[in-house]
């Protein structure tokens, strides 16, 4: 007999545990009810800060973009040809943002920035299944971004034709004002963000207050989690 009340009595502690381990999602949706306030104000808060941060931190940013064909055009193309290029992919990317490259149009544009800073500005992409290069340059000034793309491209055609030997890749495109891209980020996307986080923020808050709250408000909690009869309640009363 003790065995088997012991055994009961181990049922019933796992029970509770389990019982108490377990949240409520009809009383979870009722606090986040409840709070609709707070994380309405959250949200407009938030939208509002991460528009004015926008507004003064964030600076405009242009994309000039060109392009080089990587395999000669000036003699009949062998299927040969392909299969070299296609394997030096890599290295004619690696070349158009090596050191050598990035300084030297440096020197030609006279930039008041180090190989590094410029390397930072620049993006070499490849196609899949293409024998293009796209030279990729975003800064904040217009013009500039448009200079450095087709300088960066010219210095890097006669960089790769002296290095690979052979043939000197063909332009396909280069850097014109009309293409120059405005790649901000938007206005909207920022306070759109900023609703976001500061709705998660008050939600967060108002589970993690629920889930530390161990103050019994009903009977329903007092049979809920202590298991006890409820032999007689007072009610509240407030003096006007």
């Amino acid at each position: 007999m003790d065995k088997i009340t012991e055994q009961k009595a181990m049922q019933i502690q796992r029970k509770d545990a389990a019982e108490e381990d377990t949240i409520d999602l009809r009383e979870l949706f009722f606090v986040l009810l409840n709070g609709w306030k707070a994380i309405f104000l959250a949200m407009l808060i938030g939208a509002a800060a991460f528009g004015a941060y926008h507004h003064f931190m964030i600076k405009p940013s242009y994309q000039a973009d060109a392009k080089i064909y990587i395999i000669n055009t000036d003699s009949v193309i062998t299927f040969s040809d392909l299969q070299l290029s296609a394997a030096l992919t890599e290295d004619y990317t690696n070349i158009i943002k090596s050191r050598t490259v990035l300084k030297r149009v440096i020197d030609e544009l006279q930039l008041n920035l180090n190989f590094t800073q410029l390397g930072e500005l620049v993006k070499v992409e490849n196609p899949e299944s293409t024998h293009i290069i796209h030279i990729l340059v975003t800064c904040d000034d217009f013009e500039l971004s448009r200079n450095i793309a087709n300088a960066l491209m010219n210095i890097s055609v006669d960089q790769i034709y002296q290095i690979i030997g052979s043939g000197e890749p063909s332009v396909i495109d280069y850097a014109e004002a009309e293409a120059i891209e405005d790649v901000t980020p938007s206005l909207k996307k920022y306070m759109a963000m900023g609703g976001l986080l500061g709705a998660f923020v008050v939600c967060a808050f108002l589970v993690i207050r629920m889930l530390m709250n161990t103050t019994l408000k009903t009977e329903e909690d007092i049979d809920k989690y202590l298991h006890m009869p409820v032999l007689t309640a007072v009610p509240y009363y407030r003096e006007k």
